[in-house]
């Protein structure tokens, strides 16, 4: 239960869920600790470890036994991707009469040898066989785990993420939150929210901001997350000079603070994204946005806010989007921005009910 899109979401719907009608436990593929692991045990939830799950034998005696352990359960809510086949499977094997695979990913993207579509399409078999409510986070991330369908022969359902938007409400002392990460409090920030892996494309992300340094050297760099790249990301900001103007914060729990207390702009040029959930918080917070065209449009929530290049753009063409918005007048005020979002199926009290719906008493 890292601090990712997926598991923060999780946590949302963990705080605001009724308690009295439902108990959420995590199942994890790790024994390490995570940020919110604490905070569901305070709220009378568990965290139960199964690490096996590229042992498929020793994962089933895990799995089964857990469900054994803490159970029965009414619901199994996978959230593994293609996993969630295998997963279902026991829980199927378990006799769990809910069995829910979610997709929070687009990763089509990515070019797959004989062994991936061999495990794809068995995967895929399993869960139109075992799962009886299919989700996505998005039109893209359903098909990208479920296969291209017509609207209306489309067998899964697109749910959107709900989130507790009350602190980007809270007033935020903008100077104290700026001296805290040791950056100038008239700076121009550009931030990104997102772990370290290749889907963010911090490389990309880094090199535009060589470019704008180039043309602004009092411009500055905010990067929350952490991740297996962080290393490679940090040694090319050295090699590019970059070191004094880039804040690598780490993960945080804190995001809506920071957006508000220390961004002016959110940069979010990912490879591939099942929704972009960082995305919707920077609309909420009221920065503009500039986004790969790849990025799904369902977190278009406040559009004059948002604006898309093509993943092909070099890095010259974002330095010159983001130049632009930052000299153009900003188009709304934030609580403005902030009530097009509290508005939307991204209100956790909105997703709240739906999901209620959904694993039913």
């Amino acid at each position: 239960m890292s601090a990712g899109g997926v598991e923060t979401w999780l946590m949302h719907l963990l705080r605001h869920i009724d308690r009295e009608r439902y108990r959420m436990d995590f199942l994890v593929h790790s024994r390490a600790p995570g940020v919110y692991d604490e905070e569901i045990r305070v709220l009378g939830s568990r965290m139960i470890p199964c690490p096996h799950h590229r042992r498929p034998l020793a994962y089933a005696r895990h799995f089964l036994g857990s469900l054994r352990e803490h159970g029965p359960y009414d619901v199994v809510h996978s959230h593994v991707h293609l996993f969630s086949g295998y997963v279902l499977k026991l829980a199927w094997r378990a006799s769990v009469p809910i069995r829910i695979s979610h997709s929070h990913n687009d990763m089509s993207r990515r070019r797959l040898g004989a062994v991936d579509r061999l495990y794809r399409g068995v995967m895929r078999r399993w869960l139109r066989r075992y799962a009886t409510e299919r989700l996505a986070c998005s039109e893209q991330a359903g098909a990208a785990l479920y296969g291209e369908a017509s609207a209306s022969a489309r067998p899964w359902k697109v749910i959107s993420y709900g989130r507790d938007l009350s602190p980007f409400r809270v007033s935020v002392d903008k100077s104290s939150v700026r001296a805290e990460l040791g950056i100038p409090g008239q700076a121009f920030v550009v931030g990104h929210v997102g772990s370290f892996t290749e889907q963010k494309n911090h490389l990309l992300w880094i090199e535009v901001a060589g470019e704008l340094v180039r043309r602004d050297p009092d411009i500055r760099f905010l990067l929350v997350g952490d991740g297996r790249l962080r290393p490679a990301i940090e040694q090319k900001v050295e090699q590019l000079k970059l070191s004094k103007r880039v804040v690598f914060a780490r993960t945080r729990t804190d995001v809506p603070r920071l957006m508000l207390g220390a961004t002016d702009l959110f940069f979010f040029p990912s490879l591939w994204e099942g929704l972009g959930l960082a995305l919707v918080e920077a609309q909420a917070a009221g920065l503009p946005c500039v986004v790969a065209d790849v990025v799904p449009h369902e977190a278009d929530l406040v559009k004059p806010l948002v604006r898309r290049l093509p993943l092909s753009s070099p890095a010259s063409a974002w330095a010159d989007a983001i130049l632009e918005v930052r000299k153009a007048r900003p188009c709304l005020a934030p609580r403005e921005a902030l009530a097009s979002v509290e508005g939307s199926a991204f209100n956790i009290e909105k997703n709240r009910k739906h999901m209620e719906a959904i694993y039913g008493v």
